[in-house]
């Protein structure tokens, strides 16, 4: 189980504009308020990414989606409930996020979050978090806290202890949108 406090500093340093890098239920990520543009704008360069290489936001539940995107699909709650493994959907329409979050076309990748430090850290925020790998753009993301880069690590203003000694080889969700139709797209 997490420490409170260690929840408690990340969630600090979120409100603050900061950036933490912490685990997910996938890989470990780089992330911040993503309703706070200077925040999202600090993670590109931090990465040393393109910003036209869109970043994913993590909810803690279904319904914070309601949110951040204008319509979302009545199939949404089951495909999300019924996936084996993490699952980030682009849905069209964005709102009330940053533009530098928001792809050309006004989608954005959400997932809602299965890691408990996770989704204890959204609730506690009250907002969605940017989830975008903790590597600097083209180099390979990381499997586990020990596979991420000094530089990285040395950029952010917090770094959570909760799962650290972890060894697994995470990967990444698995990423898809519903097309015009209703179709199904996988992306990843």
């Amino acid at each position: 189980m997490y420490k409170p406090e260690d929840l408690n500093n990340a969630c600090e340093v979120l409100k603050k504009g900061g950036v933490i890098i912490y685990p997910t239920d996938t890989i470990w990520g780089i992330g911040c308020d993503a309703t706070n543009s200077t925040a999202v704008e600090r993670v590109y360069s931090i990465k040393d990414r393109n910003a036209k290489q869109k970043m994913l936001i993590l909810v803690d539940n279904i319904d914070m989606i309601h949110s951040y995107v204008e319509y979302v699909p009545n199939i949404t709650r089951n495909f999300i409930e019924s996936a084996d493994k993490p699952l980030s959907i682009i849905f069209p329409n964005a709102m009330n996020l940053p533009s530098s979050l928001v792809g050309e076309d006004y989608t954005i990748g959400i997932r809602v979050v299965r890691d408990e430090f996770c989704r204890a850290l959204i609730q506690k925020l009250g907002k969605p978090v940017v989830s975008t790998s903790a590597n600097t753009a083209g180099k390979p993301y990381p499997a586990n806290y020990e596979q991420i880069c000094e530089k990285i690590k040395k950029a952010a203003d917090y770094i959570v202890k909760w799962r650290r000694d972890e060894n697994k080889q995470a990967t990444p969700s698995e990423i898809i949108k519903f097309g015009e139709k209703g179709e199904i797209i996988k992306i990843r």
